[in-house]
C-alpha cells in the first residue's frame, strides 16, 4: 500500500487533548495542530477535521494546555482549563470548558453528517481572548500560570510603585491571569491580565469540512490534517478567509533582563508556583513565579529537556502518624535530561539535592505533557481519581519507553528519615499484624532508640518468639548480643580506654539493627565509622598490652562475629595508628603476632581443607589491606608479622604423611619445600620495603623558596601498580619538581649512586663554602634519592627518570609559563606546537611585539617567549641528532624490577616514545630553521615577518606532524626572497656586534675577553648565521665580509682580524675596509675636537689628492669613530696585505700607509 501525503500549510506545533467521558474515564482524543499560516485545526484521532480557526496571521509557535487541579489547601485559587496558543507577538487563550462544548458539538455534527451522507457542518462559535504581548523583542515559548490574587501587602506595594505616593488601593485585590514568556530582550517576561479588562471574542464563520467517512482507512488517510481537500476547495477557502480580530495590548509588568542570554523553553510545575527555563548558554534556571525571581541555576545542560513530578505521600506512611488527619503532603521534583551528556537527573525542589542520576542515550526524548484530562471542573471532578502526570523517556534507537518514578522519602532530610524509622519501629513492636498486644504479654520488652551521641537503652527482651514479628525478634537478638559483647569487652579493658570508646557503640548498633530499605544511606555512614571506632574499642588495648589477648578473642568468638570482620578491624586500627605503633614497636609487634595467631585459630578463619601450596583467602585479606594502605611503615611491620604467622599456620596444617614425605626428600636430595603462600608474602614484603623508601623521600618537605607548590603524593603498592610501569618514575619526578632540583644537580646525584663513596663525596661537596641555607636539600634529599634509585635500578634508570622529569616540568610550565625558569623549560619542551605556531603567527601579524601582546596571544611575556624559542631550537636539534643516529644505536629495552612485574596501568612515557614513528629529517630541519629565525628576531628585537621568508611550499609544511612527509622547498629560490633573507641575517650579525661591544677591546694590545654561551652575547651567533645562510641559499662570504666590517665599525679590531682570515673574496673586502679606514682617518683629522699634535702633523703632510678624498668621507656612519692612530695604521697594513697590486685602489692604500706610518717612540 502506498500513501500520497499532502497538506495545506506547514505544520508548526501540535498537542493532544484527551477528553473525559461521563464516567470520568478517557473518552476520545482531539489533536490540536498549529500551522505557519496562523490556522489552528482540531482533529479526531482518526484524522477527521472538526474545526479550523484563523486566530492570527502569524505562524503558530506553541500550543499548551492547562487542566483542572483540585486545590489541596484552603485559600488556593481554583484553576480552570485553558488552551493557549502562542504567536510571535500575540497570545490567544481559549477557555477549556467552552472549547470542550464546541468540540463535542462538532464531533456530534460530524457523526450525524456522516450518517446522513452530508459533508457540511455548522460549528458553533468559539470564544477566545487575544493579547498583544509588548515590550519584548522575541518570544519563543510561554506558560499560562493561571488566575492569581495578590495579598494585601503585595497589592499595596505594586500600587505604590506604579502610582506613587498618592496611589489609591481597592478594597479587594483584583484577580489576574499570569503569563510568563521566554525569548530575548528581556529573556524572561511576566505579563498580568486583570480579569474583566478584555471581553471574549466570538469567532466568525468557521471553516470545517467533514469527510465522507466511506471507510475508516479512507478517513484516517485522507482526512488527517485536511488532506481530503482538493484544489478547488483550497481556492474556496482562500476566498472565504475570515476576519481576524485585533489583539488587546498587554504590556509587560517586569522581566529578567539579560542582553546576551536568550531563552529557549519554559516548563511549568504541576503546582503552578515554579518554572524551569532553558537558554542558549546551556543553563537551566528555576523561577519563583509568585515573586518573579530566579532562585536557582544549573549550568552545563545545553539543549536540556525538562519535566516535573509531583509525588504524594504514601498512605501507608501516614497510617500511625499524628498528622494523619491533615492533607497529604506532596514532594516536587525537577527532571532534567541533558542529551549532550546522555544523563537524566532528578533534583528535589526548591533547594534540595540531586536525588538521582541515570546514564541514558544521547538521542532520547523526554516526554512531559503537563496536563490531565480535559472537560473537568469542580463539579465533575468529585469522586474521581485523577492520574498523576507522568514523565517518560523515549529512546528512538531501541524503541524503549521508560517512566520516571521517584519515592516520596527522597525529598526528606536524613534526620526526619531517622525519626520516622524509630517511630515505625516502635509501632511495629506494639502491633503485630494489626492485632493489639499489651505489654503484659511480654515478660521483657526490648525498646531500642537510636541517637548519634547517646548509648543504647535496653529495658526488656522478648520471651515468646512465636507471638512477635520475626524481623523484630531478630533485631532484639542482635541488640542483646551486641550489648553483651560491649559489656564483656568493657570489663576487660582499663578505665581510660572505656571512657574513650564507650560512646561509639550507638553507631555500631545502628548499623547492625536496621534492615529497612530507607536506612541504606545511614548504614553506609555507620559502616564507615565502624572500622574507626570499633577497631580501637576492641583491639587497641590488646596491642598496647593493657587487655588479655586470649580473653578478648574468646569473648569475640562467643559474640558470633566472623573472624574476617575481626581481622579487618584489627588491620584498620594497626594501620591508622602508625605513629603510636612506631613509638612502641617491640611491644605492639609482639602483641600483633599473638592476635593474628589467635584470630587465625578461630573457627572459620582458615579453611580446614586449605592446601598449603595454594593461596589462603585469610592471609590474602591481610595482604590486600597492606597493599592498599598509604602507611608504609605500619604495613611493612604487619607484613613481617603476618609472614611469620603464615609460616606457623602452614607448619600446623602439614599432615604427618606430608612431613614424612618432605623429610624423605630432604634426605635423598637438597630439595627445598616451596609454598605459593609464602612466595606471595616475600613479594609483598619486598614491595613494601620499596614503598617505604619511596614514601620517605616523598615526605621530605621542599626547601623554602622552591618553585614547586604541589602537595606530596601518597604512595602505596596499589597506586604504584595502577600507575603502570612508569608510576614510580612519575612519583619521583613530581618530587623533583617540588624541590626545584636543577638538571645538573639531578644528573650529578644519579651518576654518584654507582659510586661506592657517593655519601662521603656528597657530604664533602655540601660542606664546601660554609653552611648552605638549604642544608636539608643538599644532604638528606640526595642521600634519599640515591637510596630510592638503588631500590629501583630499572624503573629509575637515568634515561627514564629524566624523561619523566621532562614530562612533569613541561606540564607545570604549560600551566604558568612565566613562573618557571629556563632550566625548567629545558626539562620538558614537548608540547611546543601550539605556542610555537602562536609566536610565529604573532610576529607575522604584528611588527612591534610588546609584552602585553605576547601574553594575550602566546600566553607568556616577551622575555619568556625568547627563552621558549631558544629551547625549541635545542629540542629540534636534538631530534635531528637522534634521527641521524637511529640506525647506529639500538632501541633501549625497558624492564622493571622483579617484584613489580604485576603493574597494570597506563603505558609509561618511555613505552609511548618507543611506539612513535621516526621523524622526517627535512621537516624537522625546516622547523628548526624557522625556530632559529624567530629566536634571533626576538633576541635582537628585529622587526621581520618570518613566514614571509619562505615560499608557499615552505609555509604549507610548517606545524605539521614531524613524522609525515611534506612537500619541501627545492631548487633555486626567487631572488627577491633571497634578498629578504640576506637582509635579515645581516641585521642579526649587526645586532650581535652591538651586543658584544666591550670598551676593554678597543686597545690593540689587549686580548678580548671570552663571550658567554647564552643570550645575545653568545659566541655561537656568527656560526649560526653562517649555517642558516647555507640553508637559505645565501653566500656565506657576504655574511663574513659584513661581520668584519661591523666589527671594525664597532671598534673591535682584534675580533675582526680573526674573522678576516675566513673571507674568500679579499678584493671586495679590501674596498669595503678602505672606505671604513678613510672614515676613521677623516674623523681623527678633520672632525675630532681634541686633536693631538701627531694628528695635526699628519694632516699637514698629506698630499692634496688624499685630503680631497678624506673630505668626501662621512664619519657619521661609524659607531666607534674615535680610534687611536695606531689602530688605523694596523688596519691600513692589513689592507695592503689583502689588496692585490693591480687593484684600482691599491695606490690609494699605499698613500694612506705612507701618511699614517708612525715611527716607534724613542726610548
Amino acid at each position: 500500500m502506498t500513501l500520497a501525503v499532502s497538506w495545506t500549510g506547514t505544520l508548526m506545533y501540535w498537542c493532544f487533548c484527551i477528553f473525559r467521558s461521563s464516567t470520568g474515564r478517557p473518552d476520545w482524543t482531539c489533536v490540536v495542530v498549529g500551522f505557519t499560516s496562523g490556522y489552528v485545526r482540531f482533529y479526531t484521532e482518526n484524522g477527521v477535521l472538526l474545526l479550523a480557526q484563523l486566530l492570527h496571521e502569524d505562524p503558530v509557535l506553541r500550543l499548551k494546555c492547562r487542566t483542572y487541579e483540585i486545590p489541596r489547601h484552603p485559600g488556593v485559587t481554583e484553576q480552570h482549563e485553558e488552551l493557549s496558543i502562542l504567536y510571535p507577538a500575540a497570545l490567544v487563550t481559549i477557555d477549556g470548558f467552552s472549547l470542550f462544548q464546541s468540540l463535542r458539538a462538532c464531533r456530534n455534527q460530524v457523526a450525524r453528517a456522516a450518517a446522513a451522507g452530508s459533508d457540511v457542518i455548522q460549528p458553533p462559535p468559539l470564544a477566545y481572548k487575544k493579547w498583544g504581548l509588548q515590550d519584548m523583542d522575541t518570544i519563543v515559548d510561554h506558560s499560562s500560570v493561571g488566575i492569581m490574587t495578590l495579598c494585601v501587602f503585595d497589592q499595596m506595594k505594586n500600587a505604590s510603585i506604579l502610582g506613587g505616593f498618592n496611589a489609591s488601593v481597592k478594597g479587594s485585590p483584583p484577580a489576574m491571569s499570569q503569563y510568563v514568556t521566554v525569548g530575548g530582550g528581556p529573556y524572561t517576561g511576566f505579563y498580568y491580565a486583570v480579569e474583566g479588562s478584555s471581553q471574549p471574542l466570538l469567532s466568525h464563520v468557521a471553516l470545517a469540512v467533514a469527510s465522507k467517512l466511506t471507510s475508516a482507512l479512507f478517513s484516517a488517510a485522507s482526512g488527517w490534517l485536511g488532506w481530503n481537500k482538493n484544489k478547488n476547495e483550497e481556492e474556496a477557502v482562500q476566498k472565504q478567509k475570515p476576519k481576524v480580530e485585533a489583539a488587546t495590548p498587554l504590556g509587560i509588568r517586569f522581566g529578567l533582563p539579560d542582553s546576551r542570554r536568550h531563552g529557549e523553553s519554559i516548563s511549568l510545575s504541576p503546582c503552578n508556583t515554579l518554572a524551569g527555563v532553558t537558554d542558549d548558554f546551556g543553563r537551566v534556571t528555576l523561577l519563583d513565579l509568585a515573586r518573579g525571581i530566579a532562585i536557582r541555576m544549573w549550568k552545563g545542560y545545553r539543549d536540556a529537556q525538562l519535566g516535573w513530578l509531583q509525588v504524594p505521600e504514601e498512605q501507608s506512611d501516614r497510617g500511625f502518624s499524628p498528622s494523619a488527619s491533615l492533607p497529604r503532603r506532596h514532594a516536587l521534583f525537577l527532571v532534567i535530561y541533558a542529551p549532550r551528556r546522555g544523563i537524566l537527573e532528578v533534583w528535589a525542589m526548591q533547594q534540595g539535592p540531586r536525588v538521582g542520576a541515570f546514564t541514558v542515550g544521547k538521542h532520547c526524548r523526554l516526554l512531559f505533557a503537563g496536563y490531565h484530562l480535559m472537560g473537568v471542573n469542580s463539579v465533575t471532578s468529585q469522586g474521581w481519581q485523577l492520574h498523576t502526570q507522568q514523565v517518560c523517556l523515549l529512546d528512538p534507537i531501541t524503541g524503549a519507553l521508560r517512566t520516571v518514578n521517584i519515592p516520596f522519602h527522597l525529598a526528606l532530610r536524613l534526620g526526619y528519615i531517622l525519626k520516622e524509622i524509630i517511630h515505625v519501629l516502635l509501632i511495629s513492636m506494639i502491633f503485630n499484624n494489626h492485632r493489639p498486644i499489651t505489654i503484659r504479654c511480654w515478660n521483657r520488652v526490648f525498646i531500642f532508640s537510636v541517637c548519634f551521641s547517646q548509648s543504647v537503652l535496653i529495658y526488656d527482651c522478648v520471651t515468646d518468639p512465636e507471638e512477635v514479628d520475626p524481623a523484630l525478634f531478630q533485631l532484639c537478638s542482635s541488640q542483646l548480643k551486641l550489648l553483651q559483647l560491649y559489656t564483656d569487652v568493657q570489663q576487660l579493658q582499663s578505665t581510660s580506654d572505656t571512657e574513650v570508646y564507650s560512646e561509639n557503640v550507638g553507631t555500631y548498633s545502628f548499623s547492625l539493627s536496621h534492615t529497612h530499605k530507607r536506612t541504606q544511606l545511614v548504614r553506609k555512614v555507620a559502616l564507615l565509622l565502624l572500622h574507626v571506632f570499633a577497631g580501637n574499642f576492641l583491639f587497641w588495648g590488646c596491642l598496647c598490652g593493657n587487655n588479655p589477648i586470649q580473653n578478648v578473642c574468646d569473648t569475640l568468638q562467643k559474640a558470633g562475629i566472623s573472624p574476617q570482620q575481626l581481622l579487618s578491624l584489627l588491620m584498620t586500627v594497626w594501620l591508622q595508628r602508625e605513629k603510636e605503633v612506631l613509638q612502641k614497636t617491640e611491644e605492639t609487634v609482639r602483641n600483633l603476632h599473638t592476635l593474628l595467631i589467635a584470630l587465625s585459630n578461630m573457627k572459620g578463619a582458615v579453611e580446614e581443607s586449605w592446601d598449603p601450596q595454594s593461596v589462603s583467602p585469610w592471609w590474602q585479606q591481610v595482604r590486600s589491606t597492606c597493599i592498599q594502605s598509604h602507611n608504609a611503615a605500619a604495613a611493612l611491620l604487619a607484613a613481617f608479622v603476618a609472614h611469620c604467622a603464615a609460616k606457623a599456620s602452614i607448619s600446623s596444617h602439614l599432615t604427618a604423611s606430608v612431613c614424612v614425605f618432605v623429610s624423605f626428600l630432604q634426605l635423598q636430595s637438597e630439595w627445598e619445600a616451596v609454598s605459593l603462600e609464602l612466595e606471595q608474602w616475600v613479594v609483598c614484603v619486598k614491595q613494601l620495603e620499596d614503598v617505604l623508601v619511596l614514601q620517605t623521600l616523598m615526605l621530605v618537605p621542599p626547601p623554602q623558596g622552591a618553585g614547586g607548590s604541589a602537595a606530596a603524593a601518597q604512595c602505596s603498592i596499589k597506586t604504584l601498580l595502577e600507575g603502570g610501569t612508569g608510576g614510580i618514575a612519575d612519583s619521583v619526578s613530581k618530587w623533583v619538581f617540588r624541590h626545584n632540583l636543577p638538571p645538573e644537580r639531578l644528573k650529578e646525584i644519579i651518576q654518584r649512586r654507582e659510586d661506592n663513596n657517593a655519601e662521603g663525596k656528597l657530604e664533602q661537596k655540601a660542606g664546601e663554602g660554609g653552611p648552605h641555607p638549604n642544608q636539608t636539600l643538599r644532604l638528606a634529599s640526595p642521600e634519599l634519592l640515591v637510596a630510592v634509585c638503588q631500590q629501583f635500578p630499572h624503573s629509575l634508570s637515568p634515561d627514564l627518570l629524566f624523561a619523566h622529569c621532562c614530562w612533569e616540568y613541561v606540564v607545570q610550565w604549560n600551566k604558568d609559563p612565566e613562573v618557571h625558569t629556563h632550566n625548567q623549560i629545558l626539562y620538558g619542551i614537548t608540547f611546543i606546537v601550539k605556542r610555537f605556531s602562536a609566536a610565529a603567527y604573532l610576529m607575522e601579524k604584528v611588527s612591534n611585539i610588546s609584552a602585553c601582546v605576547c601574553v594575550q596571544d602566546v600566553g607568556m611575556g616577551d622575555k619568556a617567549v625568547t627563552c621558549f624559542l631558544g629551547c625549541c631550537v635545542q629540542l629540534l636539534q636534538i631530534l635531528m641528532e637522534a634521527d641521524s643516529a637511529v640506525e647506529e644505536v639500538a632501541a633501549p629495552e625497558l624492564s622493571v624490577e622483579e617484584a613489580w612485574f604485576g603493574a597494570e596501568g597506563p603505558a609509561s612515557i618511555a613505552e609511548l616514545a618507543l611506539e612513535q614513528k621516526g621523524v622526517h629529517y627535512p621537516l624537522v630541519q625546516h622547523h628548526c630553521l624557522l625556530a632559529s629565525l624567530l629566536h634571533a628576531a626576538m633576541t635582537f628585537s628585529l622587526r621581520v615577518k618570518p613566514l614571509s621568508l619562505f615560499d608557499s611550499k615552505g609555509k604549507n609544511a610548517f606545524f605539521r606532524d614531524l613524522a609525515t612527509i611534506q612537500l619541501m622547498p627545492s631548487g633555486d629560490m626567487d631572488p627577491g626572497l633571497i634578498s629578504l633573507r640576506q637582509e635579515f641575517l645581516l641585521r642579526v650579525l649587526t645586532g650581535w656586534v652591538q651586543a658584544i661591544d666591550d670598551p676593554s677591546c678597543l686597545s690593540s694590545g689587549s686580548s678580548c675577553p671570552p663571550l658567554p654561551s647564552t643570550g645575545p652575547k653568545a659566541d655561537w651567533w656568527p656560526s649560526l648565521c653562517l649555517e642558516l645562510g647555507s640553508l637559505l641559499q645565501i653566500n656565506p662570504d657576504i655574511l663574513r665580509r659584513h661581520l668584519v666590517c661591523e666589527l671594525y665599525n664597532q671598534g673591535l679590531d682584534l675580533r675582526a682580524e680573526e674573522v678576516m682570515l675566513e673571507v674568500e673574496d679579499k678584493d671586495v673586502l679590501g674596498s669595503q675596509l678602505l672606505v671604513l679606514t678613510g672614515q676613521r682617518l677623516c674623523y681623527s683629522l678633520l672632525h675630532s675636537q681634541s686633536q693631538t699634535q701627531a694628528a695635526m702633523e699628519l694632516l699637514a703632510r698629506l698630499p692634496p689628492t688624499l685630503c680631497t678624498w678624506l673630505k668626501a668621507m662621512d664619519p657619521s656612519e661609524l659607531r666607534c669613530p674615535l680610534v687611536p692612530l695606531s689602530q688605523i695604521s694596523r688596519l691600513v697594513s692589513r689592507l695592503i696585505e689583502i689588496l692585490p697590486e693591480n687593484h684600482a685602489q691599491y695606490s690609494l692604500a699605499l698613500h694612506l700607509l705612507e701618511a699614517v706610518d708612525i715611527p716607534p717612540n724613542p726610548r
